[in-house]
């Protein structure tokens, strides 16, 4: 009988039925990172629980990590105390970690792919909503909150509830300037930021087939933005490529029969879908948020369409019909799982080189691994975000959450590359957060407010 890929890793990690209902699911690989991870540790110690199995269990420093010098001790007494503990805790476990000083350090929705260590047709698991990220090599992944770390840890599996499964399907090709991010604003802006509660969402069409992984972990990272569980697109020739010859991937004849397992795992033609969804990606333009939530967008060229009395005009000080272009920003962030990696890197030079940073905006470049870091400076790309006066930083999650000391102050605005621009989510309870892809990002820091971005490429050869 034809199936999706996510009832078919559903069925093969399945433990048993609880009486709840819920489904008992073997989780393949745990990542954990030093903010959920320091009170699930307690818990196991309390109880007198070991770590199940140490080996499934991958850690590194992200969200708490300074960006401006990873020096320690940490000037921030929370950071250095967090950081401490997991250090403690791994090696007390006999738990991989990747620390500060580690060469492999970096955003933990980053190094898991940039390592192999995410795999098609596995169950993943992590303190973190974005774990979804993952599902762009075809893995079934949960972010988790703490007391699930605990279970995890102490288990390796997690009590969750059956999922039903929408198909979005992206066709046509991407317009000059348009790239992964604004596609998946698109679909939350359509789809709405609770459109996906009780479902996973496969993503598909030949818009989709033709994306790198790094764009396919943009549109899987924001899957829990739309409101659902977990986001994945199918594992084929890319997916392969990309893993072949990666630390934690399988090697040589184990390689090749795993691609023939994974290409069996992929959902089959005729496979039962819940619901269908169709996107004509040519209809997609550069996008940006004007609101407090990701499903709170508009094409750069587009007015705002929204009630009056809606809270987010108030806060974010626009009104109907209204255009975010023009809007003055003070902050520009390009990083974060959704968008620090190389390719993101690459992208926003394309827009910078030879060009001068507005002398009102801070600029900030934070690279989402210190392998993304070496390989961007290998190319030069830092020399062109300095001399343009952004700054470079080492590796983390920096201005996305404000957990660190990136932060806004007071009312500054952002043009982020991050996912989420909720109220106070950049570290100021009044700060305004405008989202949109690392190339909108650099556009606005040179021009000094929000711009479409195509009118600073160069134009495309005759």
């Amino acid at each position: 009988m034809a199936d999706t890929l996510f009832q078919k890793v559903w069925n093969a990690h399945a433990v048993r039925t609880l009486p709840s209902g819920q489904t008992q699911l073997f989780v393949g690989l745990h990542l954990v990172h030093e903010v959920t991870t320091p009170q699930a540790f307690d818990m196991l110690r309390q109880h007198g629980w070991r770590v199940a199995f140490p080996e499934r269990t991958f850690a590194t420093v992200d969200h708490i990590v300074p960006t401006s010098t990873q020096q320690r001790p940490f000037l921030d007494v929370m950071a250095e105390e967090m950081t401490a503990a997991l250090e403690r805790n791994c090696r007390d476990a006999g738990i991989n970690l990747w620390a500060p000083d580690s060469e492999d350090q970096g955003i933990v929705h980053v190094i898991g792919p940039e390592l192999g260590l995410t795999q098609p047709a596995m169950t993943i698991a992590c303190g973190d909503s974005h774990t979804s990220t993952h599902g762009a090599l075809g893995a079934v992944a949960f972010g988790i909150g703490t007391s699930q770390v605990r279970d995890v840890l102490a288990s390796q599996c997690l009590a969750l509830d059956p999922l039903k499964v929408r198909r979005i399907e992206v066709d046509g090709r991407l317009g000059r300037g348009v790239y992964a991010k604004d596609v998946i604003l698109t679909i939350i802006r359509r789809l709405g930021v609770q459109g996906g509660v009780g479902y996973a969402y496969e993503y598909g069409g030949a818009t989709i087939d033709a994306m790198s992984i790094d764009e396919r972990m943009t549109i899987c990272n924001m899957s829990i933005e739309g409101g659902a569980r977990i986001g994945y697109i199918n594992p084929d020739e890319t997916t392969f490529a990309f893993l072949r010859g990666r630390r934690y991937a399988p090697k040589g004849d184990a390689f090749d029969r795993a691609v023939k397992w994974w290409r069996g795992m992929a959902s089959d033609a005729g496979a039962p879908y819940d619901d269908r969804v169709a996107f004509d990606a040519a209809a997609i333009e550069p996008t940006v948020t004007w609101g407090i939530n990701p499903g709170q967008s508009v094409a750069v060229s587009e007015p705002i369409a929204a009630d009056p009395h809606d809270e987010a005009l108030a806060f974010m000080g626009f009104r109907p019909g209204a255009r975010v272009a023009g809007t003055r920003i003070d902050v520009a962030f390009i990083g974060s799982c959704t968008n620090g990696r190389l390719s993101d890197l690459e992208e926003a030079a394309r827009v910078v080189r030879g060009r001068r940073v507005a002398p009102h905006v801070k600029a900030l470049i934070v690279p989402g691994s210190q392998a993304v870091r070496r390989a961007a400076e290998a190319r030069g790309l830092h020399e062109t975000f300095i001399d343009a006066g952004f700054e470079w930083r080492g590796a983390g999650c920096s201005m996305c959450l404000g957990m660190n000391t990136d932060r806004l102050e007071g009312r500054q605005v952002s043009a982020s590359s991050s996912n989420r621009n909720f109220k106070g989510r950049q570290g100021s309870p009044t700060g305004r957060t405008l989202l949109m892809s690392p190339a909108m990002v650099a556009a606005a820091a040179i021009a000094g407010e929000v711009v479409d971005v195509r009118e600073m490429l160069d134009p495309v050869p005759a």
